[in-house]
């Protein structure tokens, strides 16, 4: 339970003191920078065609975030930084806390070399077929400041997605509309991930929804879900 525990001290960083655990799940999407045919995500470059959805859920909440960002992931350079080729991208852990979901994605180097991640992957809600980016990409959670990362093949790191419900704006403000993807570009990377994940997004530019931390070493929840029962589980 310590990668829980880990989790939990992320989520209070974000959220006003106080605010109880309403639950937590954990989604089996994955994705790598190949197409693949079962519950994971692809990824693809900005001006490719996209491949059809794949299945996968979760859930979405409520709280309102900072101003939005640029959907590509920003940093200072670094050696041998990690390409979108190189990584694998999945859900791992995630809780509900203040009307929020915190979900947590878990980049593995699927690579046959050691790379480095530095800053703020770029986030957004994503759907259709060519798969496109529904409203503002995520803002940056001041919580914690970039590091370097260092990934040795095989090796995980992770940074903490902030989700709050697109049902809590009305709906002339918000425009929501279904989402099947998050699209993610690792720190410093112009091409994407497509990662599987069910959601209702605010096609309104007026609306933020998400909102997302740094990268940090490890998986953020070794495998934990934290609940006494996991879905699937």
């Amino acid at each position: 339970m310590a990668g829980s525990a880990s989790l939990a001290l992320r989520v209070i960083g974000v959220v006003a003191a106080g605010a109880a655990v309403a639950g937590c799940s954990s989604s089996g999407g994955s994705s790598s920078a190949a197409p693949v045919s079962s519950a994971t995500s692809v990824s693809s470059s900005a001006s490719a065609a996209a491949p059809a959805p794949v299945a996968s859920s979760a859930a979405a909440s409520s709280s309102a975030p900072p101003a939005a960002v640029s959907p590509r992931a920003t940093g200072s350079p670094a050696p041998n930084g990690c390409a979108t080729r190189d990584l694998q991208a999945k859900a791992g852990v995630a809780q509900g806390a203040a009307g929020s979901i915190y979900q947590v994605i878990v980049f593995t180097n699927i690579s046959s070399v050691t790379c480095t991640l530095y800053g703020y992957p770029g986030v957004s809600l994503a759907a259709g077929t060519p798969v496109t980016q529904v409203g503002q990409a995520a803002s940056r959670s001041p919580v914690a400041g970039p590091t370097v990362v260092t990934l040795a093949p095989g090796k995980n790191a992770n940074a903490l997605l902030r989700i709050t419900q697109a049902v809590n704006y009305p709906s002339a403000t918000c425009s929501p509309a279904k989402t099947a993807y998050l699209q993610i570009y690792p720190p410093n990377q112009t091409t994407p991930i497509y990662l599987a994940y069910h959601s209702t997004g605010c096609t309104s530019n007026s609306v933020n929804l998400l909102t997302i931390g740094v990268v940090q070493a490890g998986a953020g929840s070794n495998g934990q879900c934290g609940c006494s029962r996991c879905p699937g589980g």
